[in-house]
């Protein structure tokens, strides 16, 4: 962060809250050595992951994105094989599910981001893995709940 953009915040804390988020966004696009997924296929498969499969809407509303970007994404990871889409009797849109071959590249990557957090925690000190989980769920809530008071 620049001078010009530090300087419309209150005070530094802010300008350093802000910046340290920021960061942690980019951290979303991080390649992992080894990874057999891009990271929209991995983030589909992580909504995926509870055994429940969705519609290209549910994805769309899940994933905080627009449909038409998701229906790109969904068509990328099944040509690759990941995911596969399927009629259900009585209802018009079609559901999305990991394919065998994406479930097991989903959980493999999943084990390249847990050998990356232990690596990072074995580095964070006097950090634990607990108390950071314990302040982002605080934050995290306090954050919903401040934007659900400003929609009302």
């Amino acid at each position: 962060m620049n001078d010009d953009e530090r300087a419309i915040w209150p005070s530094p804390l802010y300008a350093d809250l802000v910046d340290e988020i920021r960061r942690l966004g980019r951290r979303k696009a991080t390649h992992y050595a080894g990874a057999q997924l891009d990271g929209s296929a991995f983030s589909i498969l992580l909504v995926l992951s509870d055994g429940r499969s969705r519609t290209l809407r549910e994805l769309s509303l899940e994933l905080e994105l627009e449909q038409s970007t998701i229906n790109r994404q969904v068509n990328a990871a099944i040509k690759r094989g990941y995911l596969e889409r399927y009629d259900v009797p009585g209802q018009v849109s079609r559901l999305i599910r990991p394919t065998v071959l994406g479930a097991q590249a989903f959980h493999d990557d999943g084990m390249l981001r847990v050998d990356r957090f232990n690596r990072i925690f074995d580095d964070l000190s006097p950090g634990t893995p607990e108390a950071l989980l314990r302040e982002l769920r605080a934050y995290n809530d306090a954050y919903d709940r401040a934007v659900d008071h400003e929609a009302r």
